[in-house]
């Protein structure tokens, strides 16, 4: 059962990790819009749906990698 159970995690980690690099790269590919260059340029920052995709993105992969390597 114990290896069942380690195995699961190991997919469920990578599978974080994945979508995590997803989430980054999608909001990589929103602040290149149109609309995120013209928020960009008036405020200094990021609009808040790339903010929210980059934090969820980090977020997912941390926990993935954590899952991965813990014992």
């Amino acid at each position: 059962m114990a290896k069942r159970s380690k195995s699961k995690m190991k997919i469920i980690s990578i599978a974080l990790m994945v979508i995590g690099v997803g989430l980054a790269f999608w909001g990589y590919q929103m602040s290149g819009s149109v609309g995120s260059k013209i928020t960009q340029t008036i405020t200094g920052s990021f609009t808040d749906k790339v903010m929210i995709l980059y934090i969820g993105g980090a977020v997912s992969f941390i926990i993935g990698l954590y899952l991965n390597i813990k014992k």
